[in-house]
Order: structure tokens, then C-alpha cells, then sequence
């Protein structure tokens, strides 16, 4: 699905250059669940944001299904990402002025689907991820859980490509976090790819690849035994 190649990242001030990230040599294939880990500072974010095409490398090579995408301009990367990507945030980051079913349909509406469309995609994903009984709720009415299902859901309904979830967990506790792993393990094991940074080892064991870095560059990697 993904190369990554010699991917440097470096922001600059007046006063001091900063490497984020430091030749990075990354592949994912289709199908697969990649966790990435380490320490605070250590880049893993700013892996997330260059491959969600929310930044760009200062140098290097990323071939996204095909497509050299490091260079592309912005508005060029914007609709690419649009039609590739899911995001899945630790702040849910969901309209509390909406309903359930409207804070997932806002997805589609970004993509031009006809109405009809849109009601029968969102009615299956909610169905899909166990929030169809809320779909009337406002979200401050849910359960941390059952809101990031409904950050799930609103990152699938547009069928990307490619899932990424930024410390998906990090404001869920103990049972709901764990709720939420074995869910996104299921969506895995039924075809969706998935990019996620934690900070949870026991998360991270979900993955089948964990990714580990240190100071902007990946420092190892290890498959989970089948």
C-alpha cells in the first residue's frame, strides 16, 4: 500500500533546526495492523501526519498505492487524502451540536454522495461497529467508548484505504480502551488497514508489526507470532 523511503522531516526557526524525523524506511502492505511506538518527542506523531498526508517530508520518498505523494501541492494532497484516508483522534473530535448519525454522515458529505447513499453507508457502519442504538444521541449523552465507536465509524464511512488512529485509547479507561482494541483488531481481520501510535504496550500487542522509535527514526520493528 505504502513505501517510505530516506523520509526526512526538519522544522526550522529563525534560531534552531529541529529533526523530527531522520531517514525513514517504511513499508505497509494491505491488510495489515501497524502500531507505533516510543517515547514522547520521539516523532512517532509526526510519522502519523506524514503518512495521513497532514504534513509533508522535507525530503525523501512516499509512494502512496502507486503515487509519489511527497512532493504533491496542497490541494492536490488534501483530495488525495480525502479519498484514502480515515483518521480515528484520542479527542474523538466529534460536534456535540450533532447527532450520532449526523457526526458520521458529516464524513460523507466532503465526498459528494447522494443522499440515498449516504443513509445506507452510514445506517452499516453504525450497525458495523455496535452505535446503531445511539444514532439519535448527542455525544456528550455517550460513554467515552461508545463516543470513539462513533469516531470509528465516521473514519470508515467514507471506505478509505487506509485507517489511522493517534492514541486511539488515551482518553478511554481501562475496559473501554480495551473494548475499543478488540474492536478495531475485528475491522482488521475483516480487510481494513490500520496505522495506530499508542503508548500501551497491551494495545500495541494487537497490531500483527510494532514499529518501535527513538529520536525521529525507527529504531525496530517485531511481527506478532501467529
Amino acid at each position: 500500500m505504502l513505501s517510505m523511503r530516506n523520509i526526512q522531516r526538519t522544522y526550522r526557526t529563525d534560531t534552531i533546526e529541529t529533526t523530527a524525523l531522520d531517514d525513514i524506511q517504511l513499508d505497509i502492505a494491505d491488510g495489515e495492523f501497524v502500531a507505533i511506538m516510543g517515547p514522547s518527542g520521539c516523532g512517532k506523531s509526526t510519522l502519523l501526519n506524514v503518512v495521513g498526508m497532514l504534513d509533508s517530508p522535507t525530503g525523501g520518498s512516499y509512494v502512496f498505492n502507486g503515487t509519489e505523494v511527497a512532493n504533491l501541492p496542497e490541494a492536490k494532497l488534501a483530495d488525495f487524502r480525502k479519498e484514502n484516508i480515515g483518521f480515528i483522534f484520542q479527542s474523538f473530535n466529534l460536534v456535540d451540536e450533532l447527532s450520532v448519525r449526523e457526526n458520521v454522515e458529516l464524513a460523507l458529505l466532503y465526498h459528494n454522495v447522494p443522499a440515498a447513499e449516504r443513509r445506507a453507508r452510514v445506517d452499516a457502519v453504525m450497525d458495523k461497529v455496535g452505535i446503531a442504538h445511539r444514532a439519535k444521541h448527542r455525544p456528550s449523552q455517550l460513554s467515552g467508548g461508545q463516543q470513539q465507536r462513533v469516531a470509528v465509524a465516521r473514519a470508515l464511512v467514507g471506505e478509505p484505504k487506509l485507517i489511522l488512529a493517534d492514541e486511539p485509547t488515551g482518553n478511554l479507561d481501562t475496559s473501554h480502551g480495551e473494548e475499543v482494541m478488540k474492536m478495531l483488531q475485528q475491522l482488521n481481520r475483516e480487510g481494513s488497514t490500520i496505522v495506530m501510535v499508542t503508548h500501551s504496550p497491551s494495545h500495541a500487542d494487537y497490531a500483527g508489526r510494532v514499529v518501535n522509535m527513538l529520536d525521529g527514526r525507527i529504531l525496530q520493528e517485531r511481527r506478532r507470532a501467529a
